[in-house]
């Protein structure tokens, strides 16, 4: 007979970790404010434009209509007023639909601006009790800090730790990055930070099966605002006073290590402890915010992202050829074979944007590709699409893979080319870095901000549009707002 002991451990090293990093963090490099302004516009553009979707607003709102919340936390460009929990479920829910913002590529994957969600729903209701109370609200520079600290808590996490490998989802690294700063805007002790952290990691995670064939559906639309809210609920419940658990992470069987980060066909005994745990592959400061890749072009997944721009470059000389298409060779790396790569009928608009031949065919044959080319009316309007599909031939070239897990380099290269039944072709174009790479950012930025503009056409009249260019455009004015004042601008009159 055996026994477990029941000494009470100190919390896992890691959860240590993140909660000294959010509570001794101070100084973020001027580019990664920079860099997060120019996220926190291009999230929020993204949202209004999912608001012309009614997959995405049939879900927006109070559980129970009517609901009247006390210093209500808003939802950018409509008039709901909501409970932190909720709003960050609806924020998340619109910054993420259309898949058309920030990304980061590592061992794993993910939107670090998913966590705005959580920020914004937390930084909104407490600036207005605290202006209520006439006491100092939060500014926006306290959200810009928190984004930089939400995104490398994600993005550092992802480095070298892969939980789509397991099954799991990468939202587990938005809840978790979400209930650290949720916790910090609240002003929560070391002890409550721990407390929540050991919550987020024993909480249930998400599995990735809503993000692949034959299962790939619109709950990855809303699974990162899902994730997002419930870190604000766990903040929330540590802030109460819940105690925490300690070994969520190591704990011998139950833990999140042995339960959930190993193959389940494996003998855990076989494998050593220190493969199972979380790597650091670096100090965590503001490294992602600075790296992070935006998504300035194409409403398409980022391992996507470069393929798009060979096929655009390509469709000159294509398009009075289609009929004439023997194959289409399209050269990637292993993670978007992985992971984006499927033959077959494609369901829904969700299915669409994470199929790479998709993403390649269409903008072949419109020179373009954007959000309303993934519904179910486009589609089925044009079956030259899937014919195309049928011609591609999608291979590794393993340099493209090394690339891309090379922490210096950072690519996600893709090359296209076009082989047509008289035997000619076009030029194979290849094309490393996207064009939100850092890398790249000096031709970025601008049409960053053009479609920021347009994404703010689509919902509100000439005179706010230009009052929104001029605060998000001034970096110091900008941080100097209080955040109730800022979210006041985004606000429809009900």
């Amino acid at each position: 007979m055996s026994f477990e002991s029941n000494e009470r451990p100190d919390y896992d090293e890691e959860l240590q970790r993140l909660a000294d990093y959010v509570l001794t963090f101070t100084s973020p490099s001027e580019e990664a404010l920079s860099t997060a302004r120019y996220c926190l516009l291009d999230t929020l553009g993204c949202g209004l434009l999912a608001l012309g979707f009614p997959a995405c607003t049939k879900l927006l709102g109070p559980r129970v209509p009517g609901t009247v919340v006390p210093f209500g936390a808003r939802v950018p460009g409509t008039a709901l007023r909501l409970d932190p929990v909720k709003a960050a479920w609806d924020i998340g829910a619109l910054v993420r639909w259309l898949d058309y913002n920030d990304t980061w590529l590592a061992a794993e994957w993910g939107h670090p601006s998913d966590n705005l969600g959580a920020i914004l729903a937390v930084a909104d209701h407490l600036s207005q009790q605290r202006v209520a109370r006439g006491e100092v609200p939060l500014y926006m520079r306290d959200v810009l800090h928190a984004m930089v600290m939400a995104h490398e808590i994600q993005g550092v996490l992802a480095l070298e730790n892969s939980f789509n490998r397991v099954g799991l989802d990468h939202v587990v690294l938005v809840k978790v990055a979400s209930t650290a700063v949720a916790a910090y805007l609240q002003g929560a002790s070391r002890d409550e930070l721990l407390a929540a952290l050991s919550h987020a990691f024993v909480d249930g995670q998400s599995l990735r099966t809503y993000r692949h064939a034959p299962n790939a559906g619109s709950r990855k639309s809303w699974a990162a605002g899902d994730a997002t809210s419930r870190g604000v609920f766990l903040a929330d419940v540590a802030l109460r006073g819940e105690m925490g658990i300690p070994s969520a992470l190591t704990a011998p069987q139950w833990g999140f290590y042995d339960v959930l980060f190993s193959h389940a066909n494996r003998d855990l005994s076989l494998k050593p402890e220190a493969e199972r745990r979380f790597r650091f592959q670096r100090e965590l400061g503001s490294y992602v915010m600075e790296h992070v890749l935006f998504k300035v072009a194409y409403p398409a997944e980022f391992h996507a992202q470069t393929a798009c721009e060979a096929a655009v470059a390509l469709h000159p000389q294509v398009k009075g050829r289609l009929e004439e298409i023997e194959r289409i060779e399209l050269t990637t790396h292993e993670a978007a074979i992985r992971i984006i790569s499927k033959t077959g009928p494609l369901a829904n608009p969700a299915d669409r944007d994470h199929c790479l031949q998709y993403m390649v065919a269409v903008p072949l044959m419109q020179g373009a590709l954007a959000a309303e080319h993934y519904e179910d009316d486009f589609h089925a309007a044009h079956p030259m699409i899937d014919a195309l599909r049928a011609n591609m031939v999608v291979k590794e070239d393993p340099t493209f893979s090394a690339a891309y897990l090379d922490p210096e380099r950072r690519s996600i290269a893709n090359a296209v080319q076009v082989f047509f039944t008289d035997g000619s072709h076009t030029e194979r174009v290849t094309v490393e870095y996207p064009l939100g790479h850092q890398r790249r950012r000096h031709e970025a930025v601008p049409l960053m901000m053009e479609k920021f503009e347009r994404h703010l056409k689509t919902r509100f009249p000439a005179k706010r549009c230009q009052r929104l260019l001029a605060v998000c455009n001034d970096q110091a004015g900008l941080e100097a707002l209080p955040v109730d004042r800022f979210m006041d601008l985004w606000e429809m009159t009900p």
